[in-house]
Parts: structure tokens; sequence; C-alpha cells
């Protein structure tokens, strides 16, 4: 019987996008697949999934978290959403279990944002590999600082992370907060001490004001075993529950998540981040795995040409058509275009937007921003835009007048844009991101340099990665800590413009990509096949 593994994302397409492409990739090496996502989430899969036939689709009974809004990204969801999950999780198991034509599966990939599973998954005796979403580099200098007692680290000093490449060495300014509003809002401080980002744990539900080791779903059949993970470095008293916000000098908000797994997968490859990848498995000491990027296949397909986001992604609520967005790029000298974009879960604060759009007014660079419903508010990105029937005022910002002042040299897009065919497009010539995972290896692959702006958790590591290690882009200022000035913004663009050995590093690290997905991931998903075929024997 054909061996079959569950793949189990976290919410929110940031990681059910790759989610879902690891399980072709999985399906691919004849394995029958199934990808596991609660109920109210059925929506988000496209038709076109359904058309592997190694590859299925398992629900569980599920129903939208309380206070949630309408969004493409669900915020995170209280414990009693996850305690439906895992009661549904068991169940199917069971069912499973004294099914001889379907049985249990050989083993399930779990996000690391998804742990609570573990206990349920070990009750089965179902062997678990960690799933990271996001890079290598953040997971590695999460661990790196715990390690070397960071909290420790004096106003100005550097200091070097052992096993990491030198330039990552890390300093006060790093572990800076931003301001930002408390966990719940749409920003947060960086990963070290942060709010639940893409590498953070679970946010306490509204008016819990409880201890921080409560902050996580309740276990499930009372304490685990000895599960394994990650070993804790000398002078390390004893196990804690991490499933809140760690605190400055803590252990990463993902150590006890995959305490139990037998391998790790993380959504990246040896051409970005070798050293990190590395890094982690010494510290491990089990397979690591280089899986990615898990971009779509078309993606890779079409390095040389036009891509087309209607084509592999549902076209979301916006004010533009693709056709007018290649119709305005068109119109543009090559390499011109900056591309300002901060995804659909976070963005600058309020004070800040006016700022943004005062220095694309005073550029002259023409620029493509994409501003999200919400962009500046405290909560989930609503639906609405200000000045739309329904929507309250304050909810979004929204650039008076600034499409008058720029005439055809801006293209202000309101919701969904589609971003790979932006990025793909030759008058493309600099991108402002947030630097989340996705976003920034999209970017990469197409040689596009990048401003960095991070907001939250992993993308102040991403940024890292991206300016001091791979050397493709710039940051858009030293201190995360104050507000980001006009100043700012305007020095960021004309450095990123005018620094030719970024432009020609961006354009050597795409050239890697040409061929397609990166081989050495090829490699890795091989191995995870080579594994699994062992166990089975």
């Amino acid at each position: 019987m054909t061996q079959e593994i569950w793949v189990f994302p976290f919410f929110g397409q940031g990681h059910l996008l790759p989610s879902m492409e690891l399980c072709k990739h999985v399906a691919s090496r004849n394995f029958r697949t199934t990808l596991v996502i609660p109920s109210n989430l059925s929506s988000n899969i496209p038709s076109y999934l359904h058309q592997y036939p190694l590859l299925e689709i398992a629900e569980l009974p599920s129903s939208p978290p309380p206070l949630q809004q309408p969004g493409p990204d669900p915020p995170f969801p209280p414990h009693m959403h996850h305690n439906q999950m895992a009661q549904g999780l068991e169940n199917l198991l069971s069912t499973r279990s004294q099914n001889p034509d379907s049985g249990l599966p050989a083993c399930a990939i779990v996000d690391v944002m998804m742990g609570w599973t573990l206990e349920v998954f070990e009750k089965f005796e179902v062997p678990t590999v960690g799933f990271f979403t996001s890079g290598a580099c953040s997971a590695a200098l999460e661990y790196a600082a715990w390690k070397g007692h960071l909290d420790e680290l004096k106003p100005g000093e550097i200091r070097l992370l052992p096993g990491l490449p030198k330039e990552m060495a890390l300093t006060d300014s790093d572990l800076k907060s931003r301001r930002h509003r408390p966990p719940g809002g749409r920003g947060g401080p960086p990963g070290l001490g942060g709010p639940a980002g893409p590498m953070g744990g679970f946010p306490r539900p509204p008016g819990d004001m409880g201890p921080p080791e409560m902050t996580g779903p309740p276990k499930l059949g009372g304490p685990a075993g000895p599960m394994g993970g990650f070993p804790r470095p000398p002078g390390d008293m004893g196990p804690q529950k991490m499933m809140g916000p760690p605190k400055l000098g803590g252990p990463p908000p993902w150590l006890d998540e995959v305490r139990g797994s037998i391998a790790y997968m993380i959504n990246t490859c040896d051409d970005l981040e070798r050293p990190f990848i590395q890094y982690l498995t010494d510290q491990v000491e089990k397979p690591v795995w280089g899986i990615g990027p898990l971009l779509p296949e078309l993606y890779w397909k079409s390095i040389d040409s036009l891509l087309h986001d209607h084509e592999i992604r549902t076209n979301r609520q916006s004010n533009v058509t693709e056709e007018e967005v290649i119709a305005w790029l068109d119109s543009k000298p090559p390499s011109s275009v900056l591309y300002v974009s901060f995804g659909s879960e976070v963005g600058p604060e309020m004070e800040e937007y006016p700022n943004l759009a005062d220095a694309l007014e005073t550029s002259n660079r023409p620029f493509i921003w994409v501003i999200q419903p919400g962009s500046g508010g405290s909560g989930p990105p609503p639906q609405l835009f200000e000045g739309q029937p329904g929507a309250k005022a304050g909810e979004s910002y929204f650039p008076c007048d600034l499409d008058k002042k720029v005439g055809e040299r801006g293209l202000i897009i309101h919701g969904w844009a589609p971003q790979l065919l932006i990025l793909s497009h030759p008058s493309t010539g600099g991108f402002l991101s947030h630097c989340g995972w996705n976003s920034t290896v999209e970017a990469i692959g197409r040689g596009i340099p990048i401003l960095a702006w991070p907001i939250r958790g992993d993308q102040n590591y991403n940024a890292k990665l991206v300016v001091k290690h791979l050397k493709v882009g710039c940051m858009v200022s030293d201190d995360f800590s104050q507000l980001i000035k006009k100043d700012d913004i305007i020095k960021g663009m004309e450095s990123l413009w005018g620094d030719e050995d970024v432009k020609n590093r961006a354009a050597l690290l795409s050239a890697k990509f040409k061929h397609g997905f990166p081989t050495s991931s090829v490699s890795s998903l091989d191995a995870f096949r080579d594994l699994m075929n062992q166990k089975a024997v």
C-alpha cells in the first residue's frame, strides 16, 4: 500500500500557500498526500489542487474564531478553536486507525505554529516532521540569540553568534522594540520579545490577564513524556512552556513546538541560507532540510517571462485589473519602478503613511503602492476601505490627492495586487517590502533589490539576511524603534537605486534559479522520501 503523508498548515495565506506547494512535491514522490485544514478554510483551496491524483483534502470541523473580522489572512485563533480542531483531529485519527483500507498516516508534516497537535499525533504513534514556512536565518538567529544570552547585550555592543556568519552579529539596535501597539495589533516588536507573528507564539485571548505559561492552548491529555527536540544551552535549569511570546533572551517561541519531530523542513534552499540550515542541523542533531522556496510551479517555469497571477492565485478585491497594471508598467523605462507593498497582515503605523506618501511624491520616481484594507489600523485588516459604505472613520489610510499630484508617475492599488506579475516585469527596479518570507523569496528569484522595512517577528531577521548576508538590499532606516520619516524613505530609495553592487548581486543570485526549482531542495525532498521508505521496511 502506498504510504500516506499528512500536511498540517497554520492559518493564513502565508502558511497555507507554501503548504499546498509542499503537498504537490510530496505527492510527486508517490506518496498519498493529504492536506488537513479546518473546514472554515476550505474556500481558500484552489480548484486545481483537486486535479492531482495522489493529493486529497481532509477537513476538520471548525467554526470561525470569535471576534474574527473577515480578511485574506485570519488572525490568530483563540484556544477554544484549537480545542475544537484537536478533538476533530483525534476523531479523524481514531476513525482511520480502525479502518484497514485507510489506516494511519506514515508521517505528519506539521507547521511549527501548530505544535498543539503533537500530543494527538503522539497518542496514535504517528511521527511528525516540523515545518517552518519562513526561512532558516530567522530560526537560527533566534536560537543563537537565546543560547548566547543576548538579554545581557549592552548599548553599542556587537555580539558575534558562534557558528553563524560574522556579518550576522547582533547589536542592541537589532533588539530594540518597534513603536507599535500591544499584541493583537497589526505590528509589533522584533522577533525577540515580539507579539505573535510568523515565528511568534499564541497571543492571549481577549481579557486574559493570566501568567505567560497559560497563554497557549490547554494541554491535551496531561503532561507529555520525553519528547526530544532542541538541546538546551549550558546553565538552563529545565523545561519552559513557550506557547506565548518569548521574553528577551528567552527560548525561541518554536522551540517547544517541534520538540518531538523526527526531522525539520524549512521553506528555503542552500543557495539562500546554507550556513543557517547547517547551524540548525548542528544544534538539533536531526535532519534539517531546505525544501523551498515553495513558490508556485509556474513561477519556476517562467523565470524569463511575465508571470500572470490570475493563472495561479485567485484574484481578490482590487481597484485594478492585471491588464491595467501591465499597461502602466509597459509605459515605464526598464528597472525604474519602485514597488511598495507590506503584505496583507502588517503595515507601518498610521503616522508613517503620510511620510511614505510625501516621500513617493518628492522622489520623482515611478511607483506602484499597494494599500491594504485596514492600513494603519490596530486590529485585523477589515474588508472595507475608508469612504466606502459601512466603513468606519480612521479604519484605513487613504493618500488623499496623491494620485492627482503624481499623475501617471504613480499607480495606487487598493486591496489585492498581482505581485508576481509586478516583480517579473522588466520595468520594476526595486521593492519596498516588510520582508515577509514569501515576498522576500519572490523578489530574490526575480532579481529585484529590496528596500527593507520590517514590521514584526521573523521579518526583522529576514531583512538582516537580505541586507547583511545576501547583500541584495538595504534598510530604510538604522533605527526601527523610531517612526520612519520622509527623509529616511527618500534616502533609502536613493541608496537602493545608486548601489550598483546591490543590483549586480541581486541579478547574480536570481540567476541561480534560472533553471527552476533549486536542485538542493529536490535532493532534500528525495531525502525525506528515502527516510519514509526506510521506516516502511
